[in-house]
C-alpha cells in the first residue's frame, strides 16, 4: 500500500488521505477471506466424506454449488481439493443449480408490458418540494405484469410524488377525479428518469384533470428520516474520524438505514456519542437552505458532501442544515426541529469496511419507547410486581442457575442409575453383550447412557436405544472399540435402519444416530439392527 500511494498519490489525492483505512480495509477482507476458506474446507470435508461413505467418486454438484452460493466458496478450489482426494466433480449438476438459480433470478425481475397509451402531450413536472398535492393530467399509461401481478404505470403532466430514488422510497398517495372517483397510487418509481405511478386500476375517464395528492402523514416521516441521515453523517464523521463515507442509504417512513466506511465496530460509548449530536441539532432546529439548480463546481466549493459512486449532472441540488452540506434529490424537513428525535436501534456490519446503523425518529421513537414500557410493566408483572426490576432480573437469574444445577445433578444421577440398569439386564447374544434402552422420550439422555455404556463395558458390547418424541422416532447405535475393529459400523448400521422409519442420520463408526419420521416403522428398524449387528 505505501508503495502504491507513493507511486499513484500525487494522481489520486484519496489514497494518502484515506492510507491507513484503506490498509485495516484490505486486512478486513483477507480475514474474511480466509474465514470463508476454513469454515467453506469444513463443509466441504463433511461433504467429501458423506460422498466416500456413500461409495461415490464424484463430488454431487449441489454440494459443490451450496459451497459456492451460500458461503462463497471458489468452485476452482473445490475442484483442487477434490483432485487432492483423488475425486471428481459432478460438474453438470452444479450447472444445472446454477442455471435455477439464473432463471429464478430473470423471472424475479422480468417484467411484461403493453404498449403506452397516450391520453395527452407534453412532459412529466415534479413540484413535490414544494407541493403536496397540485392539478394533473394523465399523459399516458401501461399495464404491467410483474411476479404474478398486474398494474398500472401511470404519467402525470405535474406531480407532487416523489419518485423512489437515492435510497428513499416513493410516495404513495391518491388521484381524485371531479366526481370524487379515488385511485390509488400504491408506490412511485423513475423510469427513463421520469417518475411513474403505480396502481392496480386507471380512473374511469382518464382525460380529466386529477387532483394528485400524496400521503402527507409517510411523506412527512420520510422526510424526518431523511433530513436525520444527513446530520447522522456529520456525527459520525465528527465522532469517529473523516474517513467515514456514506456508502447507501434506506429511507422510509417507518426507519432509517445508513451505510457507511469504518473498519471496525462501533462501541456503545460513541453510538452515544453520535445520537447526542444528532439530537442536540434536531434541538437547535436549524432551518433547511437548499439550492436546487446549482453548479456542481458551485456546490463543492461550497463543501457540499457527495455520495461516492454517484453520477451528477451540471446542476445539483445543495441541502444544508447548519455545517452539514450534501448533494441530495430527496424530499426533507423545512426545520430540524420537525424531526423531533432521533433513536439508533442497531449498528452492525454488512461488508469489509462497511457498517450500517439502523434509526428511527419522531413517532418511531415513541412507538418504541411505548413498546418498551409495554414491555418493562410485563416483565415487572413476570417479577411479581417488583418496580425494581434489575434486581428482580438478577434474583431470578440466580435462582434459575440454581435450579438448571440441580437440574443436572439430578440428570447425571439419572443417567448413571438408568445405565447401571440398562448393563445389569443386557443380554448376551452370538458372543456380543446387548444392551438396549427404549421408552424414553429425550434424545440427550439415551445419549449419555450410550456412552457410559461405552465407557463402562469395553469389550465386545451393542448399545441400541430409541426414543419417540412428538410421533417422530430417533435410533441411537453405539459399539465398543473391538467391535468397530472387527468391521461393525454403528453409522452404516443406523443409515440402513432409518430407511425403515422414512428417515436418515449416520455419525462414527463407534456412535451414530438417526432420526425419522414414521414411528410405526420401529419395531422392523430394530430388526434391521439386529440383523446388521449379527444378533439375528
Amino acid at each position: 500500500m505505501d508503495t502504491l500511494v507513493e507511486q499513484m498519490g500525487d494522481a489520486y489525492p484519496e489514497l494518502p488521505a484515506q492510507k491507513e483505512l484503506i490498509k485495516k480495509v484490505i486486512k478486513e477482507e483477507e480475514d474474511s477471506f480466509l474465514r470463508t476458506l476454513d469454515n467453506g474446507i469444513r463443509l466441504l470435508d463433511s461433504f467429501i466424506k458423506k460422498s466416500k461413505d456413500a461409495g461415490k467418486e464424484n463430488l454431487a454438484g449441489e454440494d459443490a454449488f451450496v459451497l459456492y452460493d451460500t458461503y462463497g466458496f471458489p468452485l476452482d478450489l473445490t475442484e483442487l481439493i477434490l483432485r487432492e482426494q483423488n475425486m471428481g466433480l459432478e460438474r453438470d449438476g452444479f450447472d444445472k443449480e446454477m442455471k435455477k438459480q439464473k432463471d429464478r433470478a430473470r423471472n424475479a425481475a422480468a417484467v411484461e408490458a403493453t404498449d403506452w397509451v397516450e391520453v395527452s402531450q407534453g412532459e412529466e413536472e415534479f413540484v413535490g418540494y414544494d407541493l403536496t398535492e397540485t392539478p394533473a393530467r394523465i399523459l399516458r399509461y401501461r399495464k404491467v405484469k410483474q411476479k404474478g401481478k398486474e398494474y398500472y404505470q401511470i404519467m402525470l403532466s405535474k406531480t407532487p410524488f416523489y419518485a423512489e430514488m437515492g435510497g428513499q422510497v416513493g410516495d404513495k398517495g391518491v388521484l381524485v377525479s371531479p366526481s370524487g372517483e379515488i385511485v390509488n397510487i400504491f408506490d412511485t418509481k423513475k423510469e427513463n428518469n421520469v417518475g411513474v405511478h403505480l396502481s392496480y386500476e386507471i380512473p374511469s375517464d382518464p382525460t380529466e384533470v386529477m387532483t394528485a395528492r400524496i400521503d402527507k402523514v409517510a411523506r412527512a416521516a420520510t422526510s424526518a428520516n431523511h433530513s436525520a441521515t444527513h446530520l447522522l453523517h456529520e456525527a459520525l464523521r465528527e465522532v469517529l474520524g473523516t474517513h467515514v463515507e456514506q456508502k447507501g442509504s434506506f429511507v422510509s417512513p417507518e426507519v432509517l438505514r445508513f451505510d457507511f466506511s469504518h473498519f471496525q465496530k462501533v462501541t456503545p460509548e460513541e453510538l452515544r456519542q453520535v445520537e447526542h449530536l444528532v439530537n442536540s441539532r434536531i434541538r437547535m432546529a436549524m432551518n433547511l437552505e437548499e439550492c436546487r439548480e446549482l453548479p456542481i463546481a458551485e456546490a463543492r466549493e461550497m463543501g457540499a458532501m457527495a455520495l461516492f459512486g454517484e453520477k451528477y449532472g451540471d446542476k445539483v441540488r445543495v441541502v444544508k442544515y447548519g455545517s452539514s452540506v450534501e448533494l441530495c434529490g430527496g424530499t426533507h424537513v423545512a426545520n430540524t426541529g420537525n424531526i423531533g428525535m432521533l433513536r439508533i436501534l442497531s449498528e452492525s456490519s454488512i461488508a469489509a469496511g462497511i457498517r450500517r446503523i439502523e434509526a428511527v425518529t419522531g413517532t418511531g421513537v415513541e412507538n418504541m419507547m411505548d413498546n418498551l414500557q409495554d414491555m418493562m410493566k410485563d416483565v415487572a408483572g413476570l417479577l411479581g410486581g417488583s418496580a425494581d426490576i434489575k434486581t428482580a432480573v438478577t434474583r431470578a437469574i440466580g435462582e434459575n442457575a440454581d435450579l438448571r444445577h440441580q437440574v443436572e445433578e439430578f440428570m447425571a444421577e439419572r443417567i448413571a442409575t438408568m445405565s447401571r440398569e440398562a448393563i445389569a439386564s443386557a443380554k448376551d447374544i452370538n458372543g456380543i453383550k446387548l444392551v438396549s434402552l427404549s421408552g424414553i422420550r429425550l434424545p440427550d439422555i439415551v445419549k449419555n447412557v450410550a456412552f457410559t455404556v461405552r465407557r463402562e463395558c469395553t469389550d465386545h458390547t451393542a448399545f441400541v436405544g430409541v426414543t419417540v418424541s412428538e410421533g417422530k422416532p430417533l435410533l441411537t447405535v453405539a459399539l465398543s472399540d473391538d467391535l468397530v475393529k472387527a468391521g461393525l459400523n454403528a453409522g452404516q448400521i443406523v443409515r440402513e435402519a432409518a430407511k425403515l422409519i422414512k428417515g436418515g442420520g449416520g455419525g462414527q463408526p463407534f456412535f451414530a444416530q438417526a432420526g425419522g419420521k414414521d414411528a410405526e416403522g420401529v419395531s422392523l428398524a430394530l430388526e434391521k439392527i439386529m440383523e446388521l449387528l449379527h444378533l439375528k
